[in-house]
């Protein structure tokens, strides 16, 4: 392994994204069903769910200016302060029974995901500080090993959520949202043993060469990066998120909807210990593009029927699909930018991904309900033969098929 100071802030990092994911797992339970019990409408159901990522979407940006101007720790100790108000406010929301104050905590938990994201781009960065000679191979293996934590999070998260739904009876679900609250503050404390270099906000690296984001923006590999993170998150939001309301129409309880998504949760972080691994050995286009394929089989399994079996396989491929996308997709993002060029390249990313995550949370109730569970499935396959359309010309001989790379300094090769 290297040096210790890289192994004791990926450890930490690795730490602070399986509570941060438990939390998410507890969220993806227990939402639906609080919405649906609460709403003014079934159809609503989903809402609290979308206007949490309404929360991610508008506080990304802002996270990634402050953590330039005052470093990775102080923002990330900031976004799990606002973990532990948002897993109290909702179980507040619960216990008075309010929908609309539970959308608040949503919107709040949103904000505290939106700190969340950057775990793994502080991944990247402990990696640039420790040195390798090859960084974009070793930001791939960091960013993977963090997203690893997850791991915890599918063995542990349903069953907290198990756990805790009665814990405040005859109200059901509060104690869950007290458990994301605890979850918060573990994480804060945590992360004060965080020790990195202000990479991303020293004042050389804010006074270095920087194009305009639209510039960045409209290069092939940015373009290509951009929409396998935003396609791999968007498919498996999506279709996790209306998991438990299809789950429940086709009569199966609450204990199989808890077991889909542990298997769910699992596929998304199971393969993160060799994520890195592939993208060094094929590079990160073809794991994207294997991602492409394990949600395109997602789709197949989910129309082909809907017994308890065909939900949990199809989720399962579904997580891996998103891991390798997602993962791959964040991996070739910072080889499109500076370390001027940074938190504004960054935070374009998330407020794109984020801005249309939150759209499909919001809009999945109402899908499942109009369209049905298999239809859904299908509306999720243009997005990802767009990316698989964008991925195969970078796998053929030539200048396109080349990564680019970062020199030591952080800039373009």
């Amino acid at each position: 392994m290297p040096n210790p100071a890289f192994v004791k802030n990926v450890g930490v990092l690795a730490f602070a994204q399986a509570l941060f994911f438990m939390a998410n797992t507890v969220v993806i339970a227990t939402a639906p069903f609080v919405g649906l019990q609460y709403a003014p409408s079934p159809w609503l159901a989903t809402v609290p769910l979308g206007v949490q990522f309404l929360g991610t979407m508008s506080a990304t940006m802002p996270a990634s200016l402050l953590m330039q101007r005052a470093g990775r720790r102080p923002g990330l100790l900031l976004g799990m302060a606002l973990g532990v108000a948002a897993g109290l406010l909702g179980a507040l929301a619960i216990q008075r029974g309010s929908f609309w104050l539970f959308c608040a905590a949503g919107v709040l938990y949103g904000a505290f995901s939106a700190f969340a994201q950057y775990l793994r781009f502080t991944a990247a960065d402990a990696a640039d500080a420790a040195g390798f000679a090859d960084r974009t191979a070793a930001r791939g293996r960091a960013i993977a090993w963090v997203m690893g934590g997850g791991v915890v999070a599918a063995v542990l998260g349903p069953e907290l959520a198990d756990r805790t739904r009665e814990l405040t009876a005859p109200i059901l679900f509060a104690g869950s949202y007290l458990a994301i609250a605890g979850l918060a503050g573990l994480g804060l404390v945590a992360l004060t043993a965080l020790d990195l270099p202000r990479l991303s906000g020293s004042a050389s690296a804010a006074a270095g060469e920087a194009r305009p984001l639209k510039e960045i923006a409209r290069q092939p590999t940015a373009v290509t990066a951009f929409l396998a993170a935003l396609v791999g998150y968007v498919t498996m939001n999506l279709l996790m998120t209306a998991t438990p309301l299809a789950m429940l129409a086709c009569g199966h309880g609450f204990g199989d909807t808890k077991h889909v998504i542990q298997w769910h949760v699992l596929g998304m972080f199971l393969p993160s210990f060799v994520t890195g691994r592939l993208i060094t050995r094929f590079g990160v286009e073809k794991v994207i593009l294997a991602g492409v394929a394990l949600n395109l089989l997602c789709v197949a399994i989910a129309v082909a029927g809907l017994e308890v079996a065909n939900f949990a396989i199809a989720l399962f491929f579904l997580g891996v699909g998103w891991n390798f996308m997602f993962v791959g997709g964040t991996t070739l993002l910072t080889t499109c930018h500076s370390t001027a060029e940074k938190a504004k390249v960054q935070g374009l990313n998330d407020l794109l991904v984020f801005t249309s995550v939150a759209a499909s949370a919001s809009l999945a109730g109402f899908v499942q309900s109009t369209l049905g569970w298999q239809t859904m499935n299908l509306l999720a396959i243009p997005g990802l033969v767009l990316v698989a359309g964008l991925i195969l010309p970078r796998l053929r001989p030539g200048p396109a098929a080349a990564t680019p790379g970062l020199s030591s300094a952080g800039h373009r090769g």
